[in-house]
């Protein structure tokens, strides 16, 4: 669609969105105010008065729309849609930080939080040892036995992140349970949940001292099972306050968590189990969602899992019978009833000791066994301090769950800040979670695209004061632009920090700052403490700021980042055949990249999701942008590179997922039309769409991300019907 720019607009342009004359009236009013006072002004400072002084979520998104198109009209590539106050970023934990101490971090170097930020990403850097005792500082971690330094670097070549932490033994859920340094009181709400069905009761409390005395006691349950130290400990259940305090125990108590997410079947649970030789699982009776009820410990028996502690769904007793030795969770926590409100003494680890297991999604052949160590949760709340703003007082939602790594991320990152968690135990897709979001007062919200899409299509949010929050959190797959400001205007145009790493990071290596302006589905810096590359066509590093497009390399020293796997070569796996920088061998991560003109970063999807259309490579992920807003009926796309049966070069096939299944027989060719005009004017004259494909959904990963080697293997086998 072609906007206008904002001087162009007129009454009827606005009326004809459907906006009533008075309404239209006075936003013309106010807009030509804005466009008189700020005559002369950039783009952006124009776009952040208007989404302050004009916009707001009941009126219609095309409204949103032609405001921020027409703002940017001829603007060029990464128009910001938020930009920093230097007030309030002053304000955050890190503008506090380098308002404090910035001149003796970068001398004369430092100017202010928001104009030395990069440089300050810079020195974390260059500087590890210095960097991050100040951030453990901030965070008040509390070690047993402090390290001896920040970071021995390897000079053998075996492991070439080096050795975190040295010396120190520590806790992680010890630090969650503590009281912040003095800086939290012990009756501070410290998680808020609600279940699905009981959205008009008020929403369920547990204070700091009632989860410390529920995690204590689950812990002694624990040491009457008979386990060995540092025995793996399955949960398979929906992330809620019962798992949250089973996850904590089994820290506190020094054994080790095997992650495995509650929608996998009895084959997958048990590929996870032997891989960690499991010796007990905790896991629910059953999953209510709405009318359905889906026989979680039914998966957990097919998967021939060992001992099984089982918590009802629903109520305070399991309604179905057990196996032999099994046991419900009131037997269990019955076992260790004379302990109640009995400090349980935490038992203190090395900093490279297991406290996790985690596996990567395992779309081929059998998944990675990440183990996460004691130093992974102080990498994911150092990230939530740094990049999220997380501190006491806010309150933390995210759609996820214990088998991802970021429903662990969620614990150590609201716990280890003195924040709140807020926990929905329901389908995060309608309007009861909206409306929790809102009851819950929650401030930071982190979402996955895909998500957002169905609140947008479905209108979810309607009606729900979204104002408290100060930021929203997004991973999983690449965003879209107008999904994202269409999400940032439910709640008055707070900022989206994008955030992407992986399981073996414990984190992120790359995503978004409040001390930076951001862009709609970009990122605007590398995390705190990491360095990238972009390898170029000879696969060695691009120089240093310059655009290009290639795949992503990392800095091999990053805090908390993986240095070993359970079943499997983690030198082959990350490092071998990666080129060297500065004589340390980079770390593989396998996304590809691209830094822009305007120092931005997009995601273009896995390195092996690239194709090649007539000699020119192109992310899979920069055609679906382009096509995802051809059509109003498309709800989603995935292009796939296709080889035709008899050789040649790649071709370009769509799939198409549209908004309205009983459209399926839609004008493919008319559809094929559009998509072609629209890359041939956005991407590159040369590109040419092949095939349109119908779906009624994309394959994706139990992660959401979309499985084109999937797509792939069945366009090859199938040749290029319009149908799969």
């Amino acid at each position: 669609m072609v906007y206008k720019s904002l001087d162009s607009i007129t009454r009827s342009d606005i009326k004809a969105l459907g906006i009533s004359d008075d309404v239209s009236n006075k936003l013309l009013r106010d807009l030509e105010d804005i466009i008189r006072n700020h005559h002369g002004s950039p783009p952006p400072e124009r776009w952040i008065e208007i989404s302050r002084r004009i916009l707001h979520p009941n009126l219609p998104f095309s409204f949103h729309q032609m405001m921020y198109y027409g703002c940017y009209k001829d603007f060029g590539p990464d128009p910001p849609a938020w930009l920093p106050d230097p007030k309030v970023a002053s304000l955050s934990n890190v503008g506090g930080l380098l308002e404090r101490r910035g001149r003796e971090f970068l001398g004369d170097d430092y100017e202010n939080p928001v104009s030395s930020f990069s440089k300050f990403q810079e020195f974390s850097v260059s500087n590890p040892e210095v960097y991050w005792r100040t951030i453990l500082d901030e965070l008040n971690i509390e070690f047993s036995v402090p390290p001896k330094c920040v970071l021995e670097k390897d000079t053998s070549g075996d492991n070439p992140g080096g050795n975190w932490l040295p010396g120190a033994y520590l806790n992680p859920a010890r630090n969650c349970l503590s009281n912040n340094g003095s800086k939290r009181s012990s009756d501070e709400v410290v998680i808020r949940w609600r279940n699905e069905g009981s959205d008009d009761l008020p929403v369920n409390a547990m204070t700091l001292l009632e989860l410390r005395s529920q995690v204590w006691l689950t812990a002694h349950a624990l040491n009457t099972l008979g386990l060995q130290e540092e025995s793996a400990i399955a949960i398979d259940m929906p992330m809620n306050v019962e798992s949250v305090i089973i996850y904590l125990a089994i820290v506190l108590a020094g054994h080790v968590v095997v992650s495995i997410a509650d929608s996998f079947s009895p084959r997958e649970i048990s590929t996870r189990l032997k891989i960690s030789k499991a010796k007990a699982i905790f896991t629910q009776d059953e999953i209510i969602r709405g009318d359905k009820s889906i026989p979680l410990y039914r998966r957990v028996v097919d998967a021939e899992a060992p001992l099984a502690i089982v918590i009802p769904a629903r109520g305070s007793f399991v309604r179905m019978n057990l196996r032999e030795n099994d046991l419900s969770w009131n037997e269990f926590l019955g076992k260790a009833g004379n302990m109640r409100g009995v400090e349980y003494i935490a038992v203190e680890k090395p900093a490279g000791a297991c406290t996790n297991i985690l596996f990567s999604s395992g779309t081929t052949g059998e998944p990675k066994a990440i183990p996460w160590t004691n130093i992974s949760p102080l990498k994911s709340a150092a990230d939530a301090w740094c990049h999220m703003d997380v501190h006491q007082g806010d309150v933390v939602a995210w759609p996820t769950n214990l088998g991802w790594m970021m429903g662990p991320w969620l614990v150590y990152a609201s716990l280890i800040n003195g924040a709140c968690m807020a926990l929905y135990n329901g389908s995060p897709l309608g309007p009861a979670f909206a409306k929790f979001v809102q009851d819950a007062e929650v401030t930071m919200l982190g979402v996955i695209p895909s998500i957002v899409r169905t609140w947008q299509n479905s209108n979810s949010t309607s009606g729900y004061d979204w104002s408290r929050i100060r930021c929203f959190g997004s991973t999983g797959e690449a965003s879209n632009v107008d999904e994202y400001l269409w999400l940032m205007s439910r709640a008055h145009y707070k900022p989206v920090i994008e955030y992407c790493g992986g399981t073996e990071i414990g984190g992120s290596f790359i995503t978004g700052s409040l001390l930076q302006p951001q862009s709609l589905a970009a990122f605007s810096t590398a995390a705190m403490g990491c360095k990238l590359f972009i390898l170029g066509e000879d696969g060695n590093p691009l120089p240093p700021d310059a655009e290009g497009v290639g795949e992503l390399a990392l800095c091999p020293h990053m805090l908390g980042a993986s240095s070993t796997l359970l079943n499997g070569n983690h030198y082959k796996v990350y490092f071998q055949g990666m080129p060297t920088f500065q004589g340390h061998v980079l770390r593989r991560h396998g996304d590809l990249f691209e830094r822009t003109s305007k120092g931005y970063y997009r995601a273009h999807g896995r390195a092996d999701d690239t194709m090649n259309l007539g000699g020119i490579k192109v992310g899979s992920i920069e055609i679906e942008r382009v096509c995802n807003s051809v059509d109003d009926s498309v709800l989603e796309t995935a292009a796939i590179g296709v080889p035709p049966p008899t050789g040649g070069p790649e071709q370009l096939v769509i799939a198409v997922v549209l908004k309205n299944p009983e459209l399926r027989n839609h004008n493919l060719n008319l559809l094929k039309k559009s998509f072609n005009s629209e890359i041939q004017k956005k991407l590159n004259p040369l590109f040419k769409v092949s095939s349109v494909v119908t779906l009624p959904s994309l394959p994706r990963t139990a992660t959401n991300k979309v499985m084109r080697r999937v797509l792939r293997q069945r366009l090859t086998q199938t040749g290029l019907s319009s149908k799969l």
